[in-house]
């Protein structure tokens, strides 16, 4: 089942006896059992009817013997295992999810499990008498969608330049985001429904000009002077801008801007398509394919490989982050 169809049968108190929730995505994961634990029971049937336990404190059978009492003073119960991949021996669930009790309410919470073995038996019995929903991680494009329609239920816009730069200065950690969310909602004034650069920048604490965003831009127009200061103020503050970070960014954006280049049609909707990017930014693709040959960008994406080996300790003692960046954008700029 998709997040929303669950999120949705829940509100309307259509409840299953089984939940399995696993996935590399643990936003969704958390959404799904925190909404569970908040409101299937009320506060006074909360006492003695919710329990929340951890894989690793628990077995098959302890969890079984718990699942078969019935509720006091209730209509459910609800118990909850998080951390369920700890769980030894999982399979053995298999008698008890044949024919759960459906006063109990069992939900099982394997968080950063990107696979499930779907050939068990116990994977059958889940499926049939239970809802299995996969949480995955999104990919560039669905988490600026899925960041725009965050704010839209709060009734706020966001300009594309600020998704742009929420988006490269977190990434794609749904958690955070939706933290920075939060917070935006409180900071941005009552007359303003619009998200800005500056909103961004103040409340991530990022500098609106010395980021890994405007970095890309200036790469992407080869302004020299421009990349080596936000160099500069990179290496004066490594704690908040790793080189490694740095690196896994770019290798993202000129494997983009590779693309952009072996692309047949290079109209405006099929390449923000193709790069997963919104429209509003297909244009700086195009500069930057403009400015580095079909052969330069293949060296470009060894350079980075080459310099995220190194500062993994690969090929390189000791490597400092500041001769090593010197040394990359020195590669790419000439």
């Amino acid at each position: 089942m998709e997040f929303n169809n669950i999120l949705n049968d829940l509100k309307n108190k259509i409840y299953k006896p089984i939940y399995l929730f696993y996935g590399d995505e643990g936003y969704f994961i958390d959404e799904l059992t925190n909404f569970i634990s908040a409101n299937v029971l009320n506060e006074s049937e909360k006492a003695f009817n919710q329990t929340i336990l951890y894989g690793k404190d628990v077995n098959v059978y302890s969890v079984i013997e718990q699942a078969r009492r019935f509720p006091m003073m209730a209509n459910l119960q609800v118990i909850i295992i998080k951390e369920a991949q700890q769980i030894d021996k999982f399979k053995n669930f298999e008698t008890y999810l044949q024919n759960p009790v459906k006063s109990t309410l069992l939900v099982f919470s394997f968080k950063n499990t990107p696979k499930f073995d779907k050939r068990t038996k116990v994977y059958t019995q889940l499926t049939k008498n239970g809802v299995v929903y996969e949480s995955k991680r999104k990919y560039e494009r669905e988490v600026y969608s899925w960041i725009t329609s965050k704010l839209a239920n709060e009734n706020l816009t966001i300009h594309p330049e600020a998704l742009r730069l929420l988006y490269e200065s977190i990434g794609a950690d749904l958690s955070r985001l939706s933290s920075e969310i939060k917070k935006l909602k409180i900071t941005v004034p009552d007359d303003r429904a619009q998200i800005n650069k500056d909103d961004v920048a103040q409340n991530i604490g990022v500098n609106r000009d010395f980021n890994v965003f405007e970095l890309q831009k200036a790469l992407s127009t080869k302004d020299k002077l421009k990349v080596y200061k936000i160099v500069d103020y990179f290496a004066k503050d490594k704690k908040n801008n790793p080189l490694i970070a740095t690196v896994a960014r770019l290798f993202d954006y000129f494997k983009k801007v590779l693309i952009y280049h072996s692309l047949a049609d290079k109209s405006q909707y099929n390449a923000a398509a193709a790069l997963g990017v919104n429209k509003f930014f297909v244009d700086e693709y195009k500069v930057a394919s403009n400015n580095y040959s079909l052969g330069k960008l293949v060296n470009i994406i060894s350079y980075l490989r080459e310099t995220d080996a190194k500062l993994k300790g690969v090929g390189a003692v000791n490597p400092d982050d500041g001769d090593l960046a010197k040394e990359l954008f020195y590669k790419i700029l000439h």
